[in-house]
């Protein structure tokens, strides 16, 4: 999931970010469409570089492996400090409910249909993407921890912290995944929230 919309309240991208936003842009584009030509495994950085009009060394300037292309996106600053702007009393899971609601909205109407369903199923099938999002889940994980220890007044490495924090992102994962692996039907929104649900209520 990508959400990247700057809101009005946010100051204005400087011209070296702007560029720097649109050689990205430009990576992932012509991966994603290097992928949907060939297949995942016969893309290589170096057609991607000549795809974007960049250098390899470019490519990994802005995305460590291939795998980081599909895998990278703007929801993890968006999530900390959307959910620190929450009320205090209010319980994680509804403040994490609410953030991702907007979230999703936002990422929707920024990223192509096609690209999120594309990279959902890169996820889901290609083992190399999915070794390597197993691992992007400690970053969110950590990032977790630090809002509860924030709400809670815990310390973020307490047990019961990465516990609820895991369980959290664990969640958020495995409805995009559910969604992939059932062929896009029905909305995704509905499966995060249930997903969600679960970690709050049980089954």
């Amino acid at each position: 999931m990508a959400a990247s919309a700057q809101t009005p309240a946010e100051p204005k991208v400087g011209l070296r970010e702007r560029k720097k936003i649109k050689t990205r842009m430009a990576i992932r584009e012509a991966t994603y469409r290097l992928i949907e030509a060939q297949g995942y495994d016969a893309t290589t950085v170096e057609q991607i570089a000549e795809a974007a009009e960049v250098s390899p060394s470019t490519v990994f300037r802005y995305f460590p492996t291939k795998e980081d292309i599909v895998l990278t996106d703007e929801f993890d600053p968006i999530l900390e400090r959307e959910l620190l702007k929450r009320p205090k009393d209010e319980s994680i899971v509804d403040s994490v409910r609410h953030v991702i609601d907007r979230s999703l909205e936002l990422a929707f109407a920024e990223e192509p249909p096609q690209v999120t369903r594309l990279r959902l199923r890169l996820q889901v099938e290609t083992p190399a993407v999915r070794s390597r999002m197993m691992e992007s889940m400690s970053v969110t994980g950590r990032l977790m921890c630090r809002v509860i220890a924030e709400r809670t007044g815990r310390g973020a490495d307490d047990l019961e912290v990465r516990v609820y924090a895991m369980a959290l992102v664990g969640a958020m994962m495995q409805a995009t995944m559910y969604w992939a692996e059932h062929d896009h039907e029905g909305d995704l929104r509905d499966l995060v929230l249930r997903a969600l649900d679960t970690v709050q209520h049980g089954l």
